[in-house]
């Protein structure tokens, strides 16, 4: 384990004592939770954010895409308990893609 050395403003170190001895912990401890809880959301949100990437690139090569509503029929069936078949995925027409294209072109400021 290697060693960091942070500097806290006083009214900050105050409140993480504080909240330390309330849950009868270190300060220590409380601050390596609070490093590795906002690690871990940063790392699903560029997780979350890299797969939107990807699908988002697919669609434009493919243009293949699904509804809402086909989604939700299908999340509502697992709900169920059901075992639904995947939505089939719908395909844009040519025209539809080459639109959808320009608009991410737009949107990406390319």
């Amino acid at each position: 384990m290697s060693t960091t050395t942070i500097r806290l403003p006083d009214e900050l170190k105050a409140r993480v004592e504080k909240l330390a001895q309330a849950r009868s912990s270190s300060s220590h401890a409380l601050m390596l939770e609070a490093i590795a809880e906002v690690t871990d959301r940063l790392e699903r949100q560029q997780d979350f954010e890299a797969e939107a990437t990807r699908r988002l690139q697919d669609m434009q090569r493919t243009g293949e895409y699904l509804t809402l509503e086909d989604l939700r029929t299908y999340a509502k069936a697992l709900a169920r308990g059901e075992q639904p078949s995947k939505p089939s995925p719908r395909v844009m027409s040519v025209e539809d893609l080459e639109r959808f294209r320009a608009s991410v072109r737009r949107a990406e400021g390319t």
